[in-house]
């Protein structure tokens, strides 16, 4: 009887040899949850600077340059690492050391300069998501030893370590009536984002590896200089940024002094109309 039952199959007659469905990709979990936390500290900063209270701005910035230094760690220590997590980490990092510090800034000092001051704002905005998608395409070629212009998180730290200095040190809760200060943070931002797109060498510190053992002295310093930064955080961490945000400067003329290659970046072969931006 089972040879008069037909069989029904489709017009190729390959039913039984169909493809399996492809299993959809899922994004790893951890490693996201730090993108996320940093992406929610440039949300807090900027919501914090539309009320006023700049100092917790400022604390919510940091805070998402912590969480930013952690998430690539991460995921390379999990082996989670994804191209999603590339793209989700260059879209908070355009948030929170992008839009929220121009932002912050503006609202702080650069408002009451006019035009002028709004300008300079979006200047240092364009200039991150510029900073930014260099390095996405650029990451093929570069020296992994060197940024190539000073990373998004430190023009930011620039940015906001002087709107936390002057409020922590000097009570400008609001920098607007002083046309000094304001000046100052016009000029401190307009160097914090050029710097961001120039060719200079940053040291990346990527060629130092947390698994290594030191000696116990190299604790004991790095105890020591946490109590120091505890004392005045303000404008101990600010100078500390100020002196990083300098040092490519160094560095590419010491390099150029001895004649040795001043770009950290290789002349990309692909893409011959940007010959000039690696110059």
């Amino acid at each position: 009887m089972n040879d008069l039952i037909p069989v029904h199959e489709d017009d190729d007659g390959d039913d039984a040899h169909a493809a399996p469905r492809p299993r959809r990709k899922g994004v790893y979990i951890l490693p996201n949850l730090f993108t996320l936390a940093a992406l929610f500290g440039g949300f807090y900063a900027i919501v914090m600077a539309m009320n006023g209270k700049y100092e917790l701005s400022c604390y919510g910035v940091f805070c998402a340059m912590v969480l930013d230094s952690l998430d690539g760690r991460v995921a390379r220590m999990t082996n989670t690492q994804s191209a999603f997590g590339a793209e989700m980490d260059s879209l908070s990092d355009m948030v929170s050391f992008g839009a929220a510090p121009a932002l912050i800034v503006y609202e702080w000092a650069l408002k009451g300069l006019g035009k002028a001051g709004w300008g300079i704002a979006f200047f240092y905005c364009a200039c991150a998501a510029l900073r930014l998608a260099r390095f996405n395409t650029n990451l093929a070629v570069v020296d992994k030893r060197y940024f190539q212009g000073l990373p998004s998180p430190a023009a930011a730290a620039l940015v906001i370590g002087f709107i936390w200095v002057a409020v922590d040190t000097g009570g400008y809760a609001d920098a607007n009536g002083a046309n000094v200060l304001s000046w100052a943070a016009a000029v401190a931002t307009f160097y914090a984002g050029v710097t961001m797109v120039v060719n200079v060498p940053f040291y990346s510190f990527k060629d130092l590896s947390l698994k290594r053992s030191v000696p116990f002295i190299v604790i004991v310093l790095i105890a020591l200089a946490i109590g120091i930064i505890n004392l005045y955080p303000a404008r101990i961490i600010f100078a500390i940024f100020c002196l990083y945000g300098f040092s490519g400067y160094f560095v590419y003329a010491y390099k150029r002094a001895k004649g040795r290659p001043v770009s950290a970046i290789a002349l990309s072969t692909d893409e011959p109309d940007e010959v000039g931006l690696h110059r």
